[in-house]
């Protein structure tokens, strides 16, 4: 559609700006393509499936030091947890699979009776190879999901930004509707060996949520795209 778009048109040099994780997978597998008629800022597919598979990215940020919640791989739905405490998260590997065969991001689970339950419906749609379970980081109240947005070239970080979450939807787990721009010295330090090891170009999110029992703020996700409230990121 965008390259008939771009010819019927006389579409040449606009920039795609993806929205939405469904368009950045697009634009990244079509990307030499798409380049004949536009600027594309959203890396190629070898990065940004670092991003989206969530288990590559969690071992690029631990062997840069980049702390991240207790992971462990479950494989079937007898496994234990090894070392992690309720409450605890499960999700998949790629969100967007995940999401289109579960109908969920998340599965919450408060005790180990309710995760086996959970990982036996899953187990019926998605394979449980694909997934990884999560400790849920405890909220005290303060401790709010902080946004650490870069523009980059080839790793290279070349403005920031920073907000905090102060209300959001669903709760805990969604974007924000209320939110303030901070500066959080731990979450550029983190970031910014984390794009260098991605060799990541274009706009980014990274989202960070501060652990209140050592204080670390441990890297959640990262969006590579805009995202709703990218219009507080200004001068």
């Amino acid at each position: 559609f965008l390259v008939e778009l771009a010819i019927k048109e006389n579409i040449n040099g606009w920039v795609l700006i993806p929205s939405n994780d469904h368009a950045v997978y697009t634009i990244s597998k079509h990307k030499s393509q798409l380049e004949e008629h536009y600027k594309v800022i959203t890396p190629g597919h070898d990065v940004i499936d670092n991003i989206y598979d969530k288990s590559k990215l969690l071992e690029i940020a631990r062997t840069n030091g980049i702390p991240i919640p207790k992971t462990q791989y479950i494989k079937n739905s007898t496994d234990q947890l090894n070392g992690l405490e309720f409450h605890v998260l499960t999700k998949g590997r790629f969100g967007l699979s995940f999401y289109k065969a579960t109908g969920k991001k998340a599965f919450f689970a408060k005790t180990q009776n309710v995760l086996k339950t959970q990982l036996r419906e899953i187990e019926q749609r998605f394979s449980l190879e694909k997934t990884f379970t999560q400790e849920l980081i405890p909220f005290d109240g303060t401790n709010k999901t902080i946004s650490f947005t870069a523009f980059c070239i080839d790793g290279v970080i070349k403005t920031y930004w920073m907000g905090e979450k102060l209300r959001e939807h669903p709760i805990r787990f969604g974007t924000a509707t209320f939110a303030k721009s901070v500066f959080v010295e731990e979450c550029l330090h983190q970031s910014t060996p984390l794009l260098k090891a991605l060799n990541y170009t274009g706009v980014c999110e990274v989202e960070y949520l501060k652990d209140p029992r050592d204080n670390e703020f441990k890297l959640i996700e990262i969006n590579a795209r805009t995202w709703l409230w990218v219009g507080l990121a200004k001068e």
